[in-house]
């Protein structure tokens, strides 16, 4: 009876974060209220509460259902980082694009992500918690880059800070063109060709060298 019973709880919990994707993709975060999803999943605004805190505590455990670059990275065997942090920081961008191509959970999650998040409130706790996903990603991208330097796989005077802002830029920039425009070219194909290149703007823009003193 017990272990039915944690089956079926965990059906509908699963149950509740399909429909919170369904739900959120179609109206938006700030226009989706926990009342619609339930609706939508068919149970009562209790059996949300029961498994989780709020709509933030909600939409984080939506999006952790899918890979996100910085759990690809922290997935990745930690001597790939002590001997080719541009190799791994190469291998997850291209893991997590093919991933969103090819997995229809992660296209819908990335896609709620990228434009359907109205950052109505600063302080919303959805918001704050994505602000929290960015500075942490920053910081252990930076830490790949500086590790790199000390290797040689970079210039020892790269400007970290515009180099992170190449990288980033072109990570979001290719899922956010790709799934505006599916059709306007093969992400899954050229991924590895395109985010490379911005690692070799890396070792060869002299606009992004450290101004010498």
């Amino acid at each position: 009876m017990a272990r039915n019973t944690k089956e079926e709880a965990l059906e509908t919990r699963c149950r509740i974060l399909d429909a919170a994707e369904n739900v959120f993709h179609a109206c938006g975060v700030s226009r989706t209220s926990l009342a619609d999803i339930a609706t939508a999943a068919e149970v009562t605004r209790g059996a949300i509460y029961w498994h989780f805190e709020n709509k933030s505590d909600l939409f984080n455990a939506m999006c952790e259902r899918v890979r996100l670059p910085l759990e690809a990275m922290k997935e990745a065997d930690t001597k790939l980082f002590a001997n080719d942090p541009m190799g791994l920081l190469l291998s997850s961008a291209v893991q997590v694009m093919r991933q969103v191509v090819h997995d229809r959970r992660s296209r819908k999650v990335f896609d709620i992500l990228f434009f359907k998040c109205e950052y109505v409130e600063p302080d919303d706790p959805i918001v704050v918690r994505q602000r929290e996903c960015f500075m942490t990603a920053k910081i252990k991208i930076k830490q790949m880059l500086l590790e790199a330097v000390t290797l040689g796989q970079l210039p020892a005077d790269l400007d970290i800070d515009l180099a992170y802002v190449i990288v980033h830029a072109t990570f979001t920039g290719l899922l956010n063109d790709w799934l505006f425009a599916p059709d306007n070219f093969d992400l899954s194909r050229n991924a590895e060709k395109l985010f490379a290149a911005a690692i070799h703007t890396l070792r060869t823009a002299p606009t992004l060298r450290e101004a010498k003193a």
